[in-house]
């Protein structure tokens, strides 16, 4: 990718690509060898930023958890590391390492770092809260990590707003390293977060790469009314949306802005998502490199003023009426 069109990550020296790949289809929907084919269109298509997690994909049957990290590690090791490849994973629900506890949080990392074979992680997540332990023992347990070279820089996910701030307010009490990103569940169907969060990033300096921005593959446009049933592991949460007041509207602007552009409904999803206050990347996994062409088409599509407008009114989520 031009280094022009990656994008600093808040307020470090790390420059990402505005479509990040999710790793949490690999080997679990995607096998190595098909995960491979992803990596390497993702990157000859101008990728330059992978997320998985310690615990990817330890629902499906016969894994254990690690099995993304594993199959990454192998493609770095086969390929050849490119030079501006971010990568970034995460700790709490792997099952031999639950929780955000220092020792844990300490183990964890070296566990992921071994599978993915990396002195240092670029991004590190605290993948969900953990009530247990005290934010300040996380805190510093991340804190540490950078002061060691383990992890370059710390992320939160599926942490509510007061949560980060205490986070935050902690690391700036004790002179610790605070985290630089926040990964929420956020898309044209998902907009609570524009209420709390993005104030609060704004407020903090703190980069937003949401993850879900196709709604679980809703905003494809796949899923219609009366439509056709898609084989996917996640269609039924995906027609789920279909019961929104909003659906029609926005599959129909989606649709005519995907029209004016030449592009398909679930690029104008992510490049509306990708130009939103705070956000700096989007996350989205592809099972096939069929699948992957219409993600990284947001790498280079803006949308002008005219259809950025239509998609937000249609999806706003105080909208009453329906087409």
């Amino acid at each position: 990718m031009n280094d022009a069109q990656l994008r600093p990550l808040g307020r470090t020296d790390l420059r990402v690509s505005p479509l990040c790949l999710g790793g949490n289809v690999f080997g679990w929907t995607a096998d190595e060898d098909t995960s491979f084919q992803v990596l390497d269109a993702f990157v000859a298509g101008g990728g330059a930023f992978v997320d998985t997690a310690d615990s990817y994909s330890m629902w499906a049957e016969g894994n254990h958890g690690g099995e993304s990290e594993r199959i990454i590690g192998r493609w770095l090791a086969a390929r050849g590391r490119p030079d501006d490849l971010v990568l970034a994973t995460k700790v709490s629900k792997h099952p031999e390492f639950q929780g955000l506890s220092a020792a844990n949080v300490h183990a964890a990392a070296d566990a992921s770092r071994a599978r993915l074979g990396v002195e240092a992680i670029d991004l590190y997540y605290a993948h969900f809260d953990d009530p247990d332990t005290p934010l300040a023992e996380s805190a510093r347990a991340f804190s540490e990590l950078v002061d060691d070279g383990r992890i370059r820089y710390i992320g939160l996910s599926n942490h509510s707003p007061a949560r980060i701030r205490e986070w935050m307010d902690i690391c700036a009490d004790q002179g610790l390293h605070a985290p630089v990103c926040v990964q929420p569940h956020y898309n044209l169907m998902e907009r609570g977060i524009e209420d709390d969060l993005v104030p609060l990033a704004l407020e903090r300096g703190l980069a937003l790469l949401p993850y879900f921005g196709l709604a679980r593959g809703f905003l494809t446009g796949k899923y219609r009314t009366g439509g056709p049933e898609v084989d996917s592991p996640r269609s039924g949460a995906a027609r789920a949306y279909l019961d929104d007041p909003r659906s029609a509207l926005v599959l129909s602007a989606l649709d005519a802005v995907a029209a004016r552009n030449g592009v398909s409904p679930a690029s104008v999803a992510l490049s509306w998502l990708s130009d939103r206050p705070a956000v700096v990347s989007v996350l989205a996994s592809a099972r096939t490199t069929d699948q992957l062409t219409d993600l990284l088409a947001v790498n280079q599509l803006r949308l002008d003023e005219e259809s950025t407008d239509l998609l937000s009114e249609d999806s706003d989520p105080g909208r009453a009426r329906v087409s």
